[in-house]
Formats: structure tokens, sequence, C-alpha cells
């Protein structure tokens, strides 16, 4: 008997529209499982990722293996791709680098479909159950955790609960429909138009592979369609070449979300963007041929093995990125000129000089490895404002001007910095941060303030030097030799102030302690030193007003440099 979809009656339109709704609450679930146990796990190994990231600078197997834990650990190859994005387009990671950590995350993502296998494990054993009184557990440590490691644990486990809810909605609800025989036999008679039962057409592999990477566009997540395709071939309503053809659509779909992460990014940014995509186009064309001619045969071989369909899509899903991988990591160098070629240089290269001090938003995904580039770039901006200070200094001691412009130029850059940073700061803080990080964030506030002062206490400086010019005035050899003093404390604190900030070393503590007490002592020596020369009649007035206030604005800086050396105790205790 043939039946159609719009000759069903009422109840039975009632029934279908029932379980769609379910369906799509079913992934709803599934996506927000899989972002509430990604995003923890991922803020709770901010380490371990901030370890794995430095591990895949070092050859392209390790950038693949970094790949693949790093999207096991976060669940999304989308997110890893887009967090590869952000790390090319601060100077974090190579273009080549990220070529082998993309190709890592497309076998890492292949987790998610075995997740979604075991959910479907049969009722001899329920799974969905278990994992659903996990996620009662995670809402209670959650709730009454005191520690943040212990309500992060407790989110992680809703995030795992809520993935298995997710996944038997979905079963569940196509199951339901299926169980009237007119809505099984009309939707079977639908399913088998378009080549189940029989041997896949041209048209309908195209079909099928551009559903896939249409479906994973929208949703933004190949797992979600995955999970999706796994539902409908547990239900019986596609057959495991059917799904073979969407899997490998999904591959393509994924990208988009790197290619909208990558728009007004820098050059490599782009590329890598690019990298990603031609990576899972020419890995889709290499097997989507022959599997036209091998499906059949591959799934008559998987079932004779492996009787669970669920299981067989999975395996069929690790084994095409693997053999992908394979197949394309020793040509990484061809990508990357391709993309190359696809995205050329700017003609200007202005906005590339300029890119040092960006902190790309795309870092806000990955808040741990976002800490700490905000921890690089306010150690970059204080060797800038270091730099102006001995600038400065020096246009004051040799009555040379000629660096004022430059001085001017980097003081705008210190000040766009601190406003710059101050704002990623903002938006960092607002991101779901682990406990010690909240801490970081929080200092950094202050670290920029003090970084943008010493900036100030520079410009103040300048001005003692243009009034020394325009008064002709000039420092005694004794008033410069006990100004050098100073400044050579100075310079050793700033040293010292750099190892323990930017490298959090410990051992450098006490020198930074001995060399602001050191310049506190000389502050008082030149103040005591310039009393007895007015006394004595020998001082220059103009240059002996300015003398004094030099003398308390290298005091200044030494306490700003001192500030920022102690701020690292809050979240970095030493004793």
């Amino acid at each position: 008997m043939s039946f159609s979809l719009l000759a069903l009656g009422t109840s039975e339109a009632l029934t279908i529209a029932n379980c769609m709704l379910l369906l799509f609450g079913g992934v709803a679930a599934f996506i927000i499982g899989m972002n509430m146990m990604g995003s923890n796990l991922e803020t709770a190994a901010g380490k371990s990722m901030r370890r794995l990231m430095a591990k895949a600078t070092k050859n392209r197997f390790l950038g693949v293996g970094t790949g693949a834990a790093v999207t096991a650990i976060v669940t999304s190859s989308s997110a890893t791709t887009v967090m590869i994005v952000g790390f090319v387009n601060v100077g974090l990671m190579t273009l080549t680098q990220a070529a082998s950590v993309i190709m890592g995350a497309n076998i890492g993502t292949t987790v998610t479909a075995f997740i979604t296998a075991i959910s479907t494990a049969g009722a001899e054993f329920e799974i969905t159950a278990l994992f659903a009184f996990v996620a009662f557990v995670g809402v209670l440590m959650s709730m009454l955790g005191k520690k943040d490691k212990v309500k992060r644990v407790g989110a992680v486990l809703q995030g795992l609960g809520l993935i298995f809810i997710g996944m038997n909605v979905m079963s569940s609800s196509m199951g339901d429909m299926l169980g009237d025989d007119g809505i099984r036999d009309a939707v079977e008679n639908v399913f088998v138009s378009i080549g189940y039962g029989k041997d896949l057409l041209t048209w309908e592999i195209i079909v099928l592979f551009l559903l896939g990477a249409l479906l994973t566009g929208l949703v933004q997540s190949s797992a979600a369609v995955t999970a999706i395709a796994i539902s409908l071939a547990s239900a019986g309503l596609i057959s495991l070449p059917m799904a073979m053809f969407i899997i490998l659509g999904t591959n393509v779909g994924t990208c988009v979300t790197a290619l909208f992460s990558s728009m007004g990014a820098s050059v490599n940014a782009r590329r890598t963007a690019i990298v990603h995509l031609l990576f899972n186009v020419i890995g889709s064309i290499i097997f989507i041929i022959p599997l036209a001619f091998t499906s059949g045969y591959i799934a008559g071989f998987l079932n004779s093995y492996i009787p669970n369909i669920s299981w067989q899509i999975a395996i069929f899903h690790m084994v095409f990125n693997l053999l992908t991988t394979a197949i394309l990591l020793p040509f990484i160098n061809f990508l990357v000129k391709l993309a190359c070629l696809i995205v050329p240089e700017r003609k200007s290269k202005t906005e590339d000089a300029e890119e040092h001090g960006v902190l790309d938003k795309r870092l806000l995904k990955t808040p741990a490895i976002a800490v700490g580039q905000a921890r690089k770039e306010l150690a970059y901006m204080g060797r800038l404002a270091f730099e102006n200070y001995k600038r400065a200094l020096d246009m004051l001691l040799n009555g040379d001007l000629s660096q004022a412009e430059q001085f001017a130029a980097v003081e705008k850059n210190i000040n766009d910095y601190n406003s710059f940073i101050s704002s990623f700061l903002v938006k960092l803080s607002l991101q779901d941060l682990a406990e010690n990080d909240e801490k970081k964030v929080s200092s950094f506030y202050h670290v920029a303030s003090d970084t943008e002062r010493i900036g100030d206490y520079a410009e103040n400086i300048v001005e003692y030097a243009t009034k020394m010019a325009e008064d002709k005035a000039h420092f005694s050899e004794t008033a410069k030799s006990e100004i050098l003093e100073m400044d050579a404390h100075v310079t050793e604190l700033f040293g010292s102030v750099e190892k323990v900030f930017a490298e959090l070393d410990a051992s450098y503590i006490p020198a930074v302690e001995r060399e602001e007490a050191a310049t506190d002592e000389c502050c008082v020596k030149m103040q005591e030193a310039h009393l007895k020369r007015t006394t004595e009649g020998s001082c220059d007035p103009e240059a002996g007003a300015i003398y004094l206030q030099l003398a308390i604005n290298m005091e200044r800086i030494a306490d700003h440099m001192h500030n920022i050396a102690n701020s690292t105790k809050s979240y970095h205790p030493y004793n």
C-alpha cells in the first residue's frame, strides 16, 4: 500500500508535530549540554590547555595531537578553530602550526559521536537514566558546593547529563512517531525515494552531502548534526550509506564558524580559516567519489562485525577523519601556500605592523589563554612606559629635545593601550573564569593604571626638559651623578619587576623590595643635597626646582613599579 505524508489524518499530523517539537528540544538540550560541559572543562583545564598549545609549536605531529586533545576537552571543533584563528591573529601561533592543530581538531570532534553512540546503547542498559542521575548530582554540587572547583565539576556533570538526555529525547521522539504504522509507512516511502534500501544515485549523494553541510552551517555544530543523523539511523529512517554522506557534509559545514570568525582579522587569521576549509573540502572530495561506489560494501562489512548502527556511524566518522589527516598532513605546506594564494598580502603593511598590541576578542572564547595574553600585553605596555621614561631622562640630562616627537607618539600609544586593555579586561571579567583567573583580571586593572601613571610621570620629565632648554638652565655634574644613581636603582627595579610580573619568578621579590627601598633613600638624599646647595648658594634656582621635582617623580615611578610586582601576590602567593 502506498502512503504519502500529505494523506495522513489529523491525529497522525498532531503526533508528527509533537514529535518534531520534542526532536528540536532534544537538539537544544544536546547543544546546551555540549557547551556547558566544554566551557567548564576548558576553564578547569586552563593551565593544561596552555601547556598543550605550547607543545603545538614544536612539530606538526604534536600539533595534531594538541588539536585532538583540545577539541576533546571543549567538545567542538568549531570552538577550537575559532580559538586558533584568534591565536594566529595575535601572533601566538604561526599559520603552519595552526594548520596541524586544525587537522587534529577534526579528529577530536569524533569524541562526541562516540558519546552519542553510547547514549543509544539499548534498553538492556539504561545508560541515559544513569547520566540523568549524574546531571542531578552535578546540580547538587553546583548548588551546595562552596569551592569554585566543586561547582565547576558540577557544571561539567550537568552538561554531560544533558547530552545524554538530549539524545534520549531525540531518539524517543523518533520512536514515538514511528510507533504509528501509518506514519512509519509514509515516512519510509519518503526516505526510500531518496536512497534508503538501494544504491544511492549521484544526485542523492549530493543532496545528502549538502544537507549535512547546510544544517551544520545553520546550527554551528557538526556534533549536533551528527547526533541527529545517529538518531535518525537508530530509528531506521536513514541507512548507514546515507549517514556517511551527511557526515562528509558536516565536515564542510563546520568551516562556516571559522570563516565568520576570521572576518576583520589579520591576513594570517583569515588564511587559517581558509586552511580549515581547504582541509575539509579536499578530504571530502577524496572520499566522496570512492564512497559513491563502495558505501554499500562498507556498510555490509561494518554490519557484520558491529550490529549497532550508532557505533557504525561513530567509527566511520573517526576513521574518515584519521585517514584524511594521514593523507593531507604531508601536504601541510601546500595547503598553507594555497591559502596564501587565496588570501594575498595587503598592499599596505601598516596594519600588520600595528597588530602587536591587539588583544583579539576571539581569545575571550578561551579565558585561560586570554588571561595569559593580557599579561603579555601589559608587560609590553610596561616596557613602552619604561623606555619612554629613559627617553625623557635622556632629553633632560643632555638638553637635546630631538626625541620629543617620538616620545609623544609612544605616550599616545601607551594611553591607547590602557584604554584598549581596560576594555578587554571588562569583557574578560564577564566570561566564566576560574577563581584564580578572576583574581588575575582584577589585579590587571591596577597594573594597567600603574603603568599608565609611569608614562604620565615620564611626560612630566619631558616638560622639565623643555623648561630647562627654554631657560638655558643646566644641572651641575654632582647633581647629574645623583640623578644617575637614582636612575640606576629605578632601572634595576624595572628589570626585577618585569621578572616578577611577566614571568612570575618569585626569586626576584627580594630585589624588588631592596631597589624600591633604595629609590626612597635616594629621593631623601637628593632632597637633602638640594637643600644644602640652596643654603650654600651654589644651586641654579631654575635647575634646583626641577631637580627637586625630578627626584619626587622618579620615586613615584618606582612606587608604581613596586605596585605592579605586588599585584601578583593576590593570585600567586610566594610563601
